[in-house]
């Protein structure tokens, strides 16, 4: 296994994946055996400035299981480069699989080796992923795709599930989960990339009492969020207050706060707080439920499951 690194590689884009596979190590005799390779084959500083010690440069390669190209801030100067495209392009047809983590997935685009397929990256960059690259279907709430050979994982600690993914189809389902367990994380993580905060996931607010309304929302989601009584919060009509709103924030006030009370829920099932959906402003469980598919793609039981090992709780 080749993971592919350079000057201002994330750190936690090669860190992670490596503990995924000295788990592995640990557990099973014929486990992996993992370099780092750059392009000159010289030592690398990652984003975060902690120095890299390289094995050897791309060049050299010529033996290869998996090919690993992490992401990076300087992802676009280092998919420029022609040479590193036509190193990847010769590992990945040595390669059983072909895969990359967060921004690593421009590297490979830029290769042609994501031409026609299904692929994700950071969900900040999937937009310029897809418009860089029209050939790639590009899935942006995918935590990783899988595409025959090649696999592709979103931002960051996604890597630890690319990962992981990796080493159950090498080694099984129980090697994967006792490895997910020592680092406590999930073997299958529930959600998409979507489920990030509402709050980062919103254009930055310009208006300051729009700004303050988003914050009530936040601190109290089974509030009067209608559309007609937030615009009287804040003196509107309802059509100039939703223009407004759509505008500043980048989504309908309706969506927001479904995002918001869903966000809310998403706490509460993993504390073992009770009466969920009425404390949340859902109204009814079936309500939540549906809000839940909407937003996650998994009702409040899986999420509840697979966040919670112990308890019960009333939805």
């Amino acid at each position: 296994m080749v993971i592919v690194v350079y000057d201002g590689v994330q750190l936690l884009d090669v860190a992670g994946p490596l503990e995924v596979f000295d788990g592995a190590a640990h557990l099973v005799d014929d486990g992996y055996e993992v370099r780092l390779a750059s392009l000159s084959g010289r030592d690398v500083v990652t984003s975060s400035r902690v120095r890299l010690g390289v094995d050897s440069a791309l060049q050299d390669v010529d033996r290869i299981g998996t090919l690993v190209v992490a992401g990076g801030w300087r992802f676009r100067e280092t998919a420029d480069d022609p040479e590193l495209a036509r190193q990847l392009r010769r590992l990945s047809g040595l390669a059983r699989r072909t895969t990359s983590v967060c921004t690593g997935a421009f590297m490979l685009a830029e290769a042609g080796l994501l031409d026609g397929r299904r692929a994700t990256t950071h969900w900040a960059k999937c937009d310029e992923l897809a418009e860089s690259y029209p050939g790639v279907e590009v899935q942006p709430d995918a935590i990783y795709v899988r595409d025959a050979s090649v696999l592709t994982a979103a931002g960051v600690t996604a890597g630890v599930d690319l990962a992981l993914a990796l080493v159950e189809d090498d080694h099984g389902p129980e090697i994967a989960r006792t490895i997910a367990k020592w680092l406590v994380v999930f073997l299958q993580r529930p959600g998409g990339q979507s489920q990030f905060s509402v709050w980062n996931s919103a254009e930055p607010v310009r208006d300051r009492a729009l700004h303050d309304l988003l914050g009530e929302i936040a601190a109290n989601p089974a509030g009067d969020h209608r559309v007609t009584a937030m615009a009287d919060r804040l003196a509107m009509s309802p059509r100039h207050f939703t223009r407004l709103f759509t505008r500043e924030v980048g989504t309908s006030p309706g969506r927001y706060v479904e995002r918001a009370r869903v966000e809310a829920a998403c706490a509460m099932l993993e504390t073992g707080r009770r009466g969920i959906a009425r404390r949340c402003g859902f109204g009814s469980a079936e309500t939540m439920r549906r809000a839940f598919v909407r937003q996650l793609g998994i009702p409040p039981s899986a999420y509840r499951d697979r966040f919670r090992t112990t308890g019960t709780d009333e939805i």
